[in-house]
Order: C-alpha cells, then sequence, then structure tokens
C-alpha cells in the first residue's frame, strides 16, 4: 500500500495529518444512534501515519517498502481485528442481529432454548414380489410415517413410487421428532433385535390406505425396508434464521394470542399456526358490522359472561402428522396449550384446509450431463430424474413455507426453478391446483400459464411432489 499523500505539498500534508489526529477518537466509531459502527482498516492506517509524521517529521519514510510502514500496517491490522470483535459482541446483545452462542444466550433467557433439528437419513424401499391383478403401480405419498421396534417415527421426505419397471427405490427420510435421540442407527442391537431400525411402515397412517388396500388384495405384505446407514444431524440447533423469527414473535407474557401460537408451533408435526381471536378486534363476519351507531355501542356485541370464552387455534400439520387418536397431533397440541391458556378461555382447535399444489413447465438445460437422443428418451433417464427431484425439493421449500391466504406466485416460481444450476429456461409454467379431500392427489386443475394460485383466507398451500416427467419437461 503506497502512501497517498505523496503527491502533496508539506504544508498539505500537515494539515490533514492535524485533521485526522483531532478527529481519532470515537465520534462517528462505536455506538452511533444508528448501530455500531467500527473503523475501518484504511481510516486506522491513515491515524496511524499522521501520528507517526506528526512524532517523526514530515521527513519520516513511510514508503510502501519501509520498515515503519510495515509495522503500522501490522497495528492497524489488529486493531481492525478488535473493532470487529467489539462489532460482534455488540450485535450479539440484540436478537434481530445476534448469531450463534450469542442468540442462543439471549433464547434462553426468553425461555425459548435454541430447537433442535430432526435426524435425516437415506433408505431403500424395496417391492417384494409383483404386484395384485389391477394394480399397476404403488405410491408411497411424502410424509408416510415409518416405525422401528422401539417405537421411532420417521417419515418419508419424497414421494416413491414403485412398479414393475422400478422395484427398487432409495427415498430420504426424516425423523417425526426432533433430538439425537433420533439418530437411528441400524446396527445398535439390544435384547430382542434392533430397536432403532426402520423395518416397517404405520399402517394406522391415514397416507397408507393405498399401500393397504393392495396388500388385502395380494394378501401379503409388498413393501420391504432396507435401513443401513444410520440417520444424522438430531444433535443439531435450528439455524440462526430459523430461530431468530421465532424469537422475535416470541410475547413477554404467557396469557397472549402470540404465547399461544408459539406453544404450537413448537408441537412437533405443526408446520403452520394461526390464532384467530375474533373478540381481539373487528368481526368483520357478524352481521352487526357496519349497521350500528358508533355513539351508542361498541364494536362486538356484549359477552354472556355465563358462556366460555373460546379461542381459534387453526393449525396446518407437516405430511407426516397424524391428526386424530389419542397420541395424534390435535391432542398434542390441546396439551401444550394448557399452561399458556388464561383460565376460563378454551382453545378451539381446527385443521386447517390444504390445497396441493403442483407444478408444470418445459425446462431448458445446459451444462447438465443428459442423454442424447428422443426426449421421451431423455425425460426418462437417470440424470432427469434426479434434476426433477432436486427441483421438487427447491418447489417444496418454498410452498411449504408460506403462511395462511398467502397465494402461490408463478414469479417465485420461476424463480425458484431458475435458482436450481443447468436450468437455462422455464417455459409455459403453470400451477396445478390439486383436491384436498383425498389422501393421495387426484387429477388437478391446470391453471392458465402466469396465473398465480390463490387458497383462500382460511386455506394453506401443500406442495404435491408426485413425480411425473410431462409435468416438468425437458425440451
Amino acid at each position: 500500500m503506497s502512501d497517498s499523500t505523496g503527491s502533496l505539498d508539506p504544508g498539505e500534508v500537515l494539515a490533514i495529518d492535524e485533521a485526522l489526529l483531532r478527529a481519532s477518537g470515537s465520534a462517528g466509531f462505536g455506538v452511533t444512534g444508528s448501530g455500531f459502527a467500527a473503523k475501518p482498516f484504511a481510516r486506522l492506517l491513515a491515524e496511524k501515519l499522521a501520528l507517526a509524521r506528526t512524532l517523526l517529521g514530515p521527513e519520516a519514510d513511510l514508503s510502501s517498502g519501509s520498515v515503519v510502514r510495515k509495522l503500522l500496517e501490522i497495528t492497524a491490522l489488529e486493531d481492525a481485528r478488535q473493532w470487529s470483535a467489539l462489532a460482534a459482541i455488540y450485535d450479539d446483545m440484540f436478537v434481530s442481529s445476534a448469531r450463534g452462542a450469542g442468540l442462543t444466550a439471549l433464547g434462553e433467557e426468553l425461555g425459548l432454548p435454541r430447537p433442535r433439528m430432526a435426524a435425516t437419513g437415506r433408505l431403500v424401499l424395496v417391492l417384494d414380489g409383483a404386484l395384485p391383478a389391477g394394480v399397476a403401480r404403488l405410491a408411497l405419498p411424502r410424509g408416510l410415517r415409518l416405525l422401528t421396534p422401539g417405537g421411532h417415527h420417521v417419515a418419508l421426505t419424497e414421494t416413491a413410487v414403485l412398479d414393475g419397471a422400478t422395484p427398487r427405490r432409495e427415498v430420504g427420510v426424516e425423523a417425526f421428532f426432533p433430538g439425537p435421540s433420533h439418530n437411528l442407527d441400524p446396527d445398535v442391537a439390544a435384547d430382542g433385535g434392533n430397536p432403532q431400525k426402520i423395518d416397517r411402515v404405520n399402517r394406522t397412517d391415514p397416507l397408507a390406505a393405498e399401500l393397504m388396500a393392495a396388500e388385502n388384495l395380494a394378501g401379503r405384505l409388498l413393501v420391504k425396508i432396507e435401513h443401513t446407514v444410520p440417520l444424522a444431524g438430531g444433535e443439531a440447533g435450528w439455524p440462526d434464521l430459523r430461530y431468530r423469527q421465532l424469537l422475535l414473535r416470541a410475547p413477554r407474557s404467557i396469557w397472549t394470542a402470540q404465547a399461544v401460537e408459539i406453544a404450537v408451533a413448537m408441537v412437533p408435526g405443526v408446520r403452520q399456526v394461526q390464532v384467530v381471536d375474533l373478540r381481539g378486534g373487528l368481526d368483520l363476519q357478524q352481521s352487526i358490522f357496519g349497521n350500528f351507531n358508533f355513539i351508542e355501542r361498541l364494536f362486538g356485541t356484549e359477552r354472556d359472561l355465563a358462556s366460555p370464552y373460546y379461542v381459534t387455534v387453526l393449525v396446518a400439520p407437516t405430511p407426516a402428522a397424524i391428526w386424530s387418536g389419542p397420541d395424534g397431533l390435535r391432542a398434542m397440541v390441546e396439551q401444550a396449550l394448557e399452561d399458556v391458556r388464561p383460565v376460563g378461555i378454551y382453545p378451539n382447535i381446527q385443521q386447517a384446509n390444504e390445497v396441493g399444489v403442483g407444478v408444470a413447465a418445459k425446462l431448458v438445460v445446459r451444462g447438465l450431463p443428459m442423454p442424447t437422443g428422443p426426449a421421451a428418451v431423455v425425460n426418462a433417464s437417470a440424470a432427469a430424474a434426479a434434476l426433477r427431484a432436486r427441483l421438487h425439493a427447491r418447489l417444496q421449500r418454498y410452498v411449504d413455507a408460506l403462511p395462511f391466504g398467502e397465494p402461490v406466485r408463478v414469479s417465485e416460481v420461476v424463480w425458484t426453478l431458475m435458482s436450481e444450476p443447468g436450468i437455462a429456461d422455464a417455459r409455459d409454467v403453470q400451477l396445478l391446483r390439486f383436491p384436498s379431500d383425498s389422501g393421495l392427489p387426484g387429477t388437478p386443475l391446470a391453471l392458465p400459464v402466469g396465473a398465480n394460485l390463490d387458497p383462500g383466507a382460511d386455506s394453506i398451500p401443500a406442495y404435491v411432489d408426485l413425480d411425473a416427467p410431462a409435468r416438468l419437461e425437458i425440451v
């Protein structure tokens, strides 16, 4: 780095040095009204050069090759690191800017320790024998619960389709309950077998209806599970972004609608939650709204003190959640709300209406190893199937993160598709609306090209990843 004052006369250099020395304090730096401003390296070095010229005289050699200049650069770099450390300490004092251990400490002060992630892994589903007559293929949908002899619950993270042409399918799985206790290792043996080996389907799961119908026709079990690699990741905590969003929504008291929302959101199997407190504001659905004199009446009707007060809790479950039953999601939500609901106020827990969303598009691929030949051969290849699986995962993350009533926008879908490396263009992008009254998606309704999908104010979109080469077609 050269001395930027080399082209100035000695008088100008002394004036600049004096100005730097007068401003070398913390004014404008450190804790300011807009946050913490760290001194940059260039400013620190300029101050040290000015101090050196003041002490050693203007004739001192401070060129880029001098020993004094190098020593000043080293000390300026160390000072810049100290300023950066101070900035990090300051940021760790606030939830909106804290990271890592600092954010964890703030969460513990709020009574919300950093939650654990759910362990993930992969296993192989094998079609055992031929399918019964009248059954062309067997679809195991995303969210289907699998079990271990020890009672651990895991779920498929992608839809698996087995048929005569594809009797084996490697799929991803995720533990239903978070934490390191579900880092399931199939090689951990105990008395009576391997309690952590995933080896069966939960046949009480409504998503297993198609499998059970096919097995009843065949009179035997149709699917074998090969679990050879342990699940991992359950010991990790939530990433900073997700944890920060949770802490920013956290209330500072327990008897609030926000406290109810946080309590329900932390229940395993809950994807989204919305608390509807009609008496907490204007109830636009009341017939009296707009028909009374503001001077004479309140905004809502008078409360009957002899009747219990209900608040509606709208819950959107994950695909792996089972709603009904003594250990179902509804019962778990009711138990979680017992500690946060005020006395005399009862939650009316409702399952959200889910609208299935699919995507159809023609994709132009560049730079990926694809077989040559007709389009049908390319789309049926393993490389194309792997590409569609990655695109389904991207689209699922976008759609499943949308809140209640939020439309699925074609512009966001196009951006999501184009974010995948190797996709050069996405043409004729259409959204598909699947019926929501069946466990497995039926024939979808194709919206016009470029039209957004509006699920409705009390509904939430859910992505349907049933792979069909004609939907995400490579051209």
